[in-house]
């Protein structure tokens, strides 16, 4: 019954995300040439709207933020990585830090907002074959978005978990950001249940799936800290994950 009820929501929902994806790729391409600002805006836009529409599938997302998190600031956000839709909660709730993200170049092409975005919106598009063009994007967009005091997102594990289970960090690409973006404080993160909702490959998205978030203090930084920074944040997911995962 609560398949036939996933598959029930997951087709409108597919058709509005569809919808949603276009007319969002439409207002991005208009404004883009004339304010970067602009175009983040809009994107901020979409994500929180992308982040919205999981609600036809019975989705719940409980956030936890604290206030310490000041809106139009620059942050280093370090999480563990679940599914695509990691993305668009950071990006939805975190609405006017504008983060930028890193993603394999296979993203910069043929998907309507999300390409255009990767590509035009100060984002680290990388090839996962070769190290040294990967280490050059993501210092560069760490350094443009340092200087333009919005914000950057590293997964260290380097690609989604299927089953939700943390992976072990990859360090090169997560210190080679923080070294370059060496003055935005750290904000550990940590979300678990994301993977549930593409297990599937959206057929269907399983109805009433519960995903949960939580955003920890932004950490002042010191010279040098990208490993102190990425053991904290790792200790941060992995208590907040066994929490979670508790019985009762």
């Amino acid at each position: 019954m609560k398949r036939i009820l996933a598959w029930i929501t997951t087709i409108p929902f597919l058709l509005s995300f569809g919808v949603v994806l276009v007319i969002f790729d439409l207002a991005g391409r208009a404004v883009r040439p004339f304010s970067l600002r602009a175009f983040e805006y809009v994107m901020a836009a979409l994500q929180r709207t992308l982040t919205a529409l999981f609600l036809i599938c019975g989705t719940r997302v409980h956030i936890e933020r604290p206030d310490t998190i000041r809106p139009r600031t620059g942050y280093a956000i370090i999480s563990n990585h679940q599914s695509l839709f990691d993305i668009a909660i950071i990006g939805g709730m975190l609405f006017t830090n504008f983060p930028k993200y890193v993603a394999k170049k296979e993203l910069g092409k043929g998907i309507p907002s999300i390409s255009l975005n990767l590509k035009r919106g100060g984002n680290a598009l990388i090839d996962r074959d070769d190290r040294r063009q990967a280490i050059r994007a993501i210092r560069d967009m760490a350094r443009t978005a340092q200087n333009r005091n919005v914000s950057v997102v590293i997964f260290p594990e380097g690609t989604r978990s299927r089953d939700g289970a943390l992976g072990e960090f990859k360090r090169a690409g997560s210190i080679a950001l923080l070294r370059q973006a060496e003055s935005l404080p750290v904000v550990p993160m940590a979300i678990d249940g994301a993977w549930k909702l593409l297990r599937h490959n959206m057929k269907p998205v399983p109805f009433g799936t519960t995903v949960r978030v939580r955003f920890g203090d932004p950490v002042e930084r010191f010279p040098d800290d990208g490993e102190a920074m990425l053991v904290h944040a790792e200790k941060f997911i992995t208590a907040a994950l066994e929490e979670w995962r508790r019985p009762g």
